[in-house]
């Protein structure tokens, strides 16, 4: 989840009756969604002695201080391990992941019937996952092809906060609504829903 610090767990198994010596290299970069890499966040190296039909797992943490502020709004993160046999002719075996970080930042919450051309008021809760307080946070609400941009207070660590939105339907059948949160540490964490509007 965006704003948390990331493990992950490499398994290596040696499916041989001979003892192995594996070195592993593991790098992790943020990337756009083309896999094109932003900013290395992660490098480390480690050797792994694995006997006989013996299998080991190698923990690494990425955390938020590393890789926070070189997310893009792709917010993905690439994840690799080179892993060497060693004393076997070069044997290597590449390991890719690609992480995409989840938002659970906006909640939107409806009455339970909607009904033309009277008034709506909907929750809209929206989050500041990191470990640091965030300003200038705004909130853009999209709706029957109108924005409104709202301007928020500043949010404390891992805060969560509310408005009430109100509108009026002028016409039966779906319609969707967006919102759009971004402040100064991250932008674009998005949510919508879509509303069925009952006739009057």
């Amino acid at each position: 989840v965006f704003g948390k610090d990331i493990n992950l767990v490499l398994v290596l198994s040696n499916l041989s009756s001979d003892r192995k010596s594996v070195r592993v290299d593991m790098s992790a970069s943020t990337i756009l969604y083309t896999r094109r890499a932003v900013a290395e966040i992660l490098k480390a190296a480690t050797s792994v002695e694995l006997g006989p039909k013996q299998g080991k797992h190698i923990r690494v943490k990425i955390p938020y201080t590393h890789y926070g502020k070189y997310l893009t709004t792709d917010k993905r993160i690439q994840v690799t391990a080179l892993c060497e046999v060693m004393r076997t002719h070069g044997l290597k075996l590449l390991v890719e992941k690609t992480i995409i970080l989840e938002d659970t930042n906006i909640i939107i919450k409806l009455p339970r019937r909607v009904v033309v051309n009277k008034a709506v008021t909907l929750e809209i809760s929206y989050a500041n996952p990191l470990p640091e307080p965030v300003s200038r946070c705004v909130l853009l609400v999209t709706l029957m092809n109108q924005q409104v941009k709202i301007n928020l207070a500043r949010l404390a660590p891992r805060e969560r906060s509310k408005i009430f939105f109100e509108f009026t339907p002028r016409r039966a059948g779906p319609l969707q609504l967006q919102v759009d949160f971004s402040c100064d540490k991250f932008s674009h964490v998005k949510g919508f829903v879509t509303i069925a509007v009952a006739p009057a």
